[in-house]
């Protein structure tokens, strides 16, 4: 059974290493291409968009796919509605691998933004200097905050618009607590904004948040598509597979169930 992960993201590398060398299962990871020097997977790799939800609909069907995982990252939206519409228009089970969002804890100056220009409408009122880790392609939401000063966290470089008063940090995950604790007085940062990414790799700085008494800011994520089933973790993804592949070798190789 062809399988194609639509990845980018650490529990999209998990499960292709998972899957790797599993009798019956071939696999092909489907990265954006954003970012510079990817670290890629196990199995077949592409890189690129599809061109649309049309697009993603003839690739599954020239290639046969028999299962699709959207494992991309939890604010990817726009490729999470388009492997829904592809999935649905190609009959190919679709399975959606999202790591559980963060919850504010015990000391916690949490403030909930709707979207990236929510968040730099909340700014001013919270502090000056800015430890911005939302990554480099929405830096244009804090173009216009020219009396702030921001500290910006991303794995490539940012291209305008961006912020006039910036340093950049180039850096990937994960990271440390004692190495966010020592960025944050390093910086004499007094304000974090972040994303609700979840998972481990980039918790650090809340944690380091809060013992500093720094307020952050949280992007929440968009709405997930209706209907699609969702997994946790790699391990419960790689289970779906199994029970997949494994019906499919019982009715002699037929994928096309359908969601």
């Amino acid at each position: 059974m062809h399988v194609l992960i639509l990845g980018g993201t650490a529990e999209a590398r998990r499960l292709a290493e998972l899957l790797h060398g599993t009798p019956g299962v071939r696999t092909t990871s489907s990265l954006a291409g954003r970012v510079a020097a990817p670290r890629l997977p196990p199995g077949e790799v592409r890189l690129g968009g599809f061109g649309g939800p049309g697009g993603l609909t003839a690739w599954l069907r020239a290639h046969a796919v028999g299962a699709l995982v959207d494992a991309t990252h939890p604010f990817a939206g726009t490729i999470s509605r388009h492997a829904a519409r592809a999935a649905a228009d190609a009959a190919v089970p679709l399975l959606a691998l999202r790591r559980p969002g963060w919850s504010p804890g015990a000391g916690d100056r949490w403030h909930d933004a709707a979207s990236l220009e929510a968040a730099a409408a909340l700014l001013p009122a919270l502090g000056r200097r800015v430890f911005l880790t939302t990554g480099r392609l929405g830096l244009a939401a804090f173009a216009h905050l020219d009396d702030l000063w921001f500290l910006v966290r991303s794995v490539d470089a940012p291209e305008p618009p961006h912020p006039k008063r910036m340093d950049v940090l180039l850096d990937r995950g994960p990271f440390t607590l004692e190495g966010e604790r020592a960025l944050l007085r390093r910086h004499r940062v007094d304000v974090v904004v972040t994303k609700d990414s979840g998972g481990a790799a980039t918790a650090p700085k809340l944690t380091a948040a809060r013992e500093a008494g720094l307020p952050v800011v949280v992007v929440r994520r968009p709405a997930a598509p209706e209907g699609v089933p969702a997994v946790p973790g790699p391990e419960e993804a790689a289970r779906w597979i199994g029970e997949l592949s494994a019906r499919a070798a019982g009715r002699g190789g037929d994928t096309g169930t359908g969601r």
